[in-house]
Protein backbone atom coordinates (compact mmCIF):
# COMPACT_ATOMS: atom_id res chain seq x y z
CA UNK A 1 0.00 0.00 0.00
CA UNK A 2 2.18 2.43 -1.58
CA UNK A 3 0.83 6.19 -1.33
CA UNK A 4 -0.71 5.43 -4.39
CA UNK A 5 -4.18 7.44 -5.36
CA UNK A 6 -6.48 4.43 -4.43
CA UNK A 7 -4.75 3.60 -1.59
CA UNK A 8 -4.92 7.51 -0.43
CA UNK A 9 -8.34 7.16 -0.97
CA UNK A 10 -9.22 4.15 1.29
CA UNK A 11 -7.21 5.97 4.36
CA UNK A 12 -9.12 9.06 3.50
CA UNK A 13 -12.81 6.97 4.09
CA UNK A 14 -11.00 5.38 6.94
CA UNK A 15 -10.80 8.50 8.08
CA UNK A 16 -14.33 9.51 7.59
CA UNK A 17 -15.38 6.30 10.14
CA UNK A 18 -15.90 4.05 6.63
CA UNK A 19 -15.62 0.72 8.97
CA UNK A 20 -15.00 -1.86 5.22
CA UNK A 21 -12.21 1.10 4.93
CA UNK A 22 -10.54 1.21 7.83
CA UNK A 23 -10.61 -2.82 7.70
CA UNK A 24 -9.29 -3.05 3.63
CA UNK A 25 -6.58 -0.57 5.69
CA UNK A 26 -5.58 -2.46 8.07
CA UNK A 27 -5.68 -5.97 5.71
CA UNK A 28 -3.32 -4.07 3.63
CA UNK A 29 -0.50 -3.15 6.32
CA UNK A 30 -0.78 -6.41 7.85
CA UNK A 31 1.40 -8.19 6.11
CA UNK A 32 4.32 -5.94 5.62
CA UNK A 33 4.41 -4.94 8.72
CA UNK A 34 4.16 -8.86 10.69
CA UNK A 35 7.60 -8.82 8.51
CA UNK A 36 8.65 -5.76 9.87
CA UNK A 37 8.60 -6.64 13.46
CA UNK A 38 8.72 -10.27 13.38
CA UNK A 39 13.03 -9.72 13.33
CA UNK A 40 12.88 -7.28 16.13
CA UNK A 41 10.94 -8.86 18.60
CA UNK A 42 11.64 -12.68 17.60
CA UNK A 43 8.84 -15.42 16.42
CA UNK A 44 6.84 -15.49 19.62
CA UNK A 45 6.11 -12.02 20.44
CA UNK A 46 5.69 -11.01 16.88
CA UNK A 47 1.82 -11.39 16.66
CA UNK A 48 1.03 -9.46 20.49
CA UNK A 49 3.55 -6.85 18.94
CA UNK A 50 1.74 -6.64 15.54
CA UNK A 51 -2.15 -6.53 17.37
CA UNK A 52 -0.90 -3.60 19.37
CA UNK A 53 0.43 -1.89 16.51
CA UNK A 54 -2.78 -2.33 14.12
CA UNK A 55 -4.58 -0.86 17.05
CA UNK A 56 -3.12 1.61 17.56
CA UNK A 57 -3.15 2.53 13.72
CA UNK A 58 -6.64 2.08 13.56
CA UNK A 59 -7.64 4.47 16.77
CA UNK A 60 -5.56 7.10 15.91
CA UNK A 61 -5.64 7.20 11.93
CA UNK A 62 -7.60 10.32 12.42
CA UNK A 63 -4.59 12.33 13.44
CA UNK A 64 -3.02 11.44 10.39
CA UNK A 65 -2.61 14.74 8.57
CA UNK A 66 -1.09 13.41 4.77
CA UNK A 67 -2.65 10.13 4.02
CA UNK A 68 0.28 9.80 0.98
CA UNK A 69 2.18 9.21 4.13
CA UNK A 70 0.08 6.25 5.68
CA UNK A 71 2.69 3.39 5.17
CA UNK A 72 5.63 4.90 6.63
CA UNK A 73 3.42 6.36 9.69
CA UNK A 74 2.37 2.96 10.25
CA UNK A 75 5.75 1.43 10.54
CA UNK A 76 6.80 4.24 12.56
CA UNK A 77 3.72 3.17 15.17
CA UNK A 78 5.42 -0.57 14.38
CA UNK A 79 8.36 0.83 15.44
CA UNK A 80 7.52 2.20 18.79
CA UNK A 81 5.57 -0.81 19.83
CA UNK A 82 8.23 -3.14 19.00
CA UNK A 83 11.17 -0.93 21.00
CA UNK A 84 8.24 -0.85 23.97
CA UNK A 85 8.29 -4.67 23.86
CA UNK A 86 11.94 -4.74 23.81
CA UNK A 87 12.21 -2.52 26.93
CA UNK A 88 9.90 -4.23 28.78
CA UNK A 89 11.88 -7.52 28.30
CA UNK A 90 14.52 -6.26 29.27
CA UNK A 91 12.88 -4.65 32.48
CA UNK A 92 11.91 -7.97 33.13
CA UNK A 93 15.63 -9.54 32.50
CA UNK A 94 14.62 -11.70 28.99
CA UNK A 95 16.74 -9.94 27.01
CA UNK A 96 20.49 -10.89 28.40
CA UNK A 97 21.93 -8.70 25.82
CA UNK A 98 22.52 -6.81 22.12
CA UNK A 99 23.72 -10.59 21.09
CA UNK A 100 20.24 -11.59 21.66
CA UNK A 101 18.36 -8.70 19.50
CA UNK A 102 21.29 -9.51 16.72
CA UNK A 103 20.52 -13.23 16.72
CA UNK A 104 16.85 -12.79 15.97
CA UNK A 105 17.82 -10.11 13.54
CA UNK A 106 20.22 -12.29 11.59
CA UNK A 107 18.17 -15.29 11.43
CA UNK A 108 14.74 -12.89 10.39
CA UNK A 109 13.63 -13.28 6.80
CA UNK A 110 15.21 -12.27 4.01
CA UNK A 111 15.90 -8.66 3.75
CA UNK A 112 14.82 -6.59 1.06
CA UNK A 113 16.88 -6.77 -2.28
CA UNK A 114 19.34 -3.22 -3.08
CA UNK A 115 16.06 -2.52 -5.72
CA UNK A 116 13.23 -2.56 -3.49
CA UNK A 117 15.80 -0.46 -0.89
CA UNK A 118 16.65 2.19 -3.35
CA UNK A 119 12.89 2.22 -4.22
CA UNK A 120 12.11 2.96 -0.45
CA UNK A 121 15.28 5.49 -0.49
CA UNK A 122 13.37 7.24 -3.60
CA UNK A 123 10.09 7.22 -2.38
CA UNK A 124 11.51 8.86 1.16
CA UNK A 125 9.43 6.33 2.96
CA UNK A 126 12.77 5.96 5.24
CA UNK A 127 13.21 9.14 6.11
CA UNK A 128 9.19 9.80 7.39
CA UNK A 129 9.46 6.35 8.95
CA UNK A 130 12.21 7.39 11.35
CA UNK A 131 11.54 11.28 11.05
CA UNK A 132 15.24 12.40 9.60
CA UNK A 133 15.93 13.84 6.35
CA UNK A 134 16.33 11.92 3.16
CA UNK A 135 20.29 13.05 3.21
CA UNK A 136 20.72 12.01 6.57
CA UNK A 137 19.09 8.62 5.82
CA UNK A 138 21.61 8.28 3.26
CA UNK A 139 24.28 9.25 5.17
CA UNK A 140 23.67 6.92 7.69
CA UNK A 141 23.20 4.01 5.50
CA UNK A 142 26.31 4.35 3.89
CA UNK A 143 27.88 4.94 7.21
CA UNK A 144 26.50 1.22 8.35
CA UNK A 145 27.35 0.05 4.89
CA UNK A 146 31.02 0.84 5.18
CA UNK A 147 30.95 -0.31 8.75
CA UNK A 148 29.63 -3.69 7.88
CA UNK A 149 32.05 -4.06 5.22
CA UNK A 150 34.96 -3.24 7.56
CA UNK A 151 33.60 -5.96 10.27
CA UNK A 152 33.23 -8.16 7.64
CA UNK A 153 36.82 -8.04 6.10
CA UNK A 154 38.06 -8.07 9.96
CA UNK A 155 36.95 -11.01 10.41
CA UNK A 156 37.59 -12.52 7.44
CA UNK A 157 41.15 -11.80 8.34
CA UNK A 158 40.88 -13.00 11.72
CA UNK A 159 42.54 -16.57 12.11
CA UNK A 160 39.21 -17.24 14.75
CA UNK A 161 36.63 -15.71 12.77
Amino acid sequence: MRGTDDSVRWVIQAQCGDRDAMEHVLRAIQVPLRRYVAPLVGSTATDDVLQTALIAVAKHLEWLAEPRLFRPWAYRIASRAAFDHLRKEKRRGLHDSNETLLDNLAAAEPRPSGIEIQELLDSAEVSAILELSLGTVKSRLAYGLAALRRHLAEKKESPYG
